[in-house]
């Protein structure tokens, strides 16, 4: 029987933690050259020694942005996958009832080779700043929701009960703690002081987030132009560049609202369509930042005069403010891919032209 020879690296699977690196080498045919664990400082000498341009599949998690810049620099051809992508390669290996490092990265491998592949774009170290100061401020925000109702837990407990309204509970505040006929004890009025000043520091952590935010968007000519959009704001205009290297890796405005997640799911069989609801697919932050933004907007609609704001109004009393909503921030996330990939700015009253007659075969368009 003649001897299978191994040739060299042709891609890698890579399943990242925080320190081992199980890795998965094929050959430009398939068979495989290498399937060890590796220490992260290790695996990256390894890769130094690989081909230039080969390709290394990894699946997006923490530190993956970091390791695909690191193998770029070394020439590499270094790729990001959802995780929800490989799970059907291991479960089509065989292995669907073990799930473990060795089988995961035989998985990424196997499907960073596939043609029809969509792969996550690695972010630069710039962008992965910002959107830490989203990441804080979001933490701050749960932070902040959850002191409010332990405050409440605390009055409830001494029968006294306001409106679901954190500005209310500020107001009253005081009066509550002055107010000698109620049952608060002293130790009660005295953890009351101190939770607030609690509110208050996270109040002003949220103010420097916001300041940086402001900042982001100021200095970024991408950015400003998103936060012009009616229901986007500076938080989603900052958070979408942010998240988003190159708007023209979308090739149209409907891969990037179905990108988001904003677009309906589909149920299609036997030539009848049936539509339900959005997906809910892609970044959460980003759709929620949206669905929130386009709220206020079509809840003020009523009071501006541009031609979105009179659709959103017609669209409320024909289907609802909820699905105009969603409406809206589908629509958004189209006029965005739209402006940022063909430098123009955005206008609530620009009117589309409309498309050319299509001719006849072998007639001639009237002049």
């Amino acid at each position: 029987m003649a001897e299978v020879t191994r040739g060299a690296v042709a891609r890698v699977g890579v399943d990242l933690s925080k320190r081992v690196f199980q890795v998965h080498a094929v050959d430009s045919s398939g068979r495989v050259v290498t399937a060890k664990p590796m220490a992260p400082e290790r695996f990256f000498a390894w890769c130094a020694e690989l081909p230039a341009g080969c390709l290394v599949g990894m699946e997006a998690c923490g530190g993956a942005h970091h390791a695909a810049r690191r193998l770029r620099l070394l020439g590499l051809d270094a790729r990001l996958i959802a995780g929800h992508f490989v799970t059907s390669y291991r479960m089509a290996a065989g292995h669907k009832g073990g799930k473990n490092d060795v089988n995961d990265a035989a998985a990424i491998c196997e499907a960073a080779g596939r043609p029809h592949m969509r792969f996550v774009p690695v972010k630069t170290a710039e962008q992965q700043g910002q959107l830490s100061v989203h990441r804080l401020r979001e933490g701050y925000k749960a932070e902040r929701t959850a002191l409010i109702n332990r405050i409440r837990g605390v009055l409830a407990e001494f029968g006294l009960a306001f409106p679901q309204s954190p500005e209310v509970l500020r107001r009253v505040r005081a009066e509550v703690l002055e107010d000698a006929s109620n049952e608060l004890t002293g130790i009660a009025r005295l953890v009351l002081q101190r939770v607030h000043l609690h509110w208050i520091d996270l109040d002003l952590q949220m103010k420097w987030c916001d300041e940086r935010i402001s900042a982001h968007v100021r200095s970024d000519e991408r950015a400003a132009k998103a936060a012009a959009l009616q229901g986007v704001g500076p938080i989603g205009a900052s958070a979408l560049v942010a998240s988003v290297s190159h708007f023209s890796q979308f090739a149209s405005a409907k891969q990037f609202g179905a990108w988001l997640g904003l677009v309906p799911s589909q149920n299609t069989t036997g030539g009848k369509a049936r539509l339900g609801r959005i997906t809910k697919r892609g970044d959460d932050y980003l759709r929620t930042l949206l669905i929130q933004g386009a709220k206020s907007a079509v809840m003020t609609a009523g009071k501006r005069s541009d031609l979105i704001s009179q659709w959103l109004v017609q669209l409320k009393e024909r289907v609802g403010w909820q699905k105009a909503v969603v409406a809206l921030a589908n629509k958004n996330a189209r006029i965005l891919w739209a402006v940022l990939t063909r430098n123009g700015r955005f206008d609530p009253n620009h009117v589309p032209e409309a498309p050319a007659p299509h001719c006849a075969l072998g007639q001639r368009p009237a002049i």
